[in-house]
């Protein structure tokens, strides 16, 4: 059986912020309590370090402080504490920035940073490409947007965007939980 302590390099945000709308204006999504828990519990099965939910907005914050909180130190963490443990790997700051300048503080070097998109990109890493560079010692932030998905800015910024995920047919709409699960398994699997 694997252990279950966090020994990976890896390092995933949840970007509400900025992100696009359907019109493609940038905003500021809402999060989603369902996403906090079925990511962390993906981050937390496939040995992810942190879990970054990133949101400048005050009362977005207070929701994920909320939720975090009572599944830590409320009667969450004695009801089920394996959910606890998920949760325990939420970080929330209010910028991809600050998620990046904690783990260079942490591992003493900038992480790598691959976006992930439902739209292909000309410059795309593939999933064997990405797993193969997760290897090596050097941090790595995958970072996954809200609502109509990132802003072209964080975008352009990143050092990788990850190809779009496959499936047997066009449609190609899954959800940001479901979609970081997949990439987690493709990525962080056996």
């Amino acid at each position: 059986m694997a252990s279950d302590t966090l020994k990976s390099n890896v390092h995933v945000a949840l970007l509400h912020y900025p992100v696009l709308n359907k019109s493609g204006d940038t905003i500021a999504s809402a999060v989603t309590p369902m996403d906090l828990h079925d990511i962390s519990r993906a981050v937390r099965t496939y040995g992810v370090r942190q879990f970054f939910v990133v949101t400048p907005l005050k009362d977005q914050q207070k929701l994920v402080r909320r939720v975090r909180d009572h599944w830590i130190k409320g009667y969450g963490a004695t009801y089920n504490p394996s959910r606890r443990k998920a949760l325990e790997t939420i970080r929330l700051t209010d910028t991809l920035e600050s998620a990046k300048k904690e783990i260079r503080s942490r591992n003493l070097a900038n992480p790598r940073v691959v976006v992930t998109s439902a739209r292909e990109h000309p410059v795309s890493v593939s999933f064997e490409t990405l797993r193969g560079m997760l290897d090596r010692d050097k941090p790595h932030l995958l970072v996954f947007g809200t609502a109509w998905g990132l802003a072209p800015e964080v975008i352009e910024q990143a050092d990788y965007c990850l190809r779009p995920i496959q499936g047997r047919t066009d449609y190609n709409h899954l959800s940001v939980r479901s979609a970081a699960t997949v990439v987690l398994d493709r990525l962080l699997g056996c």
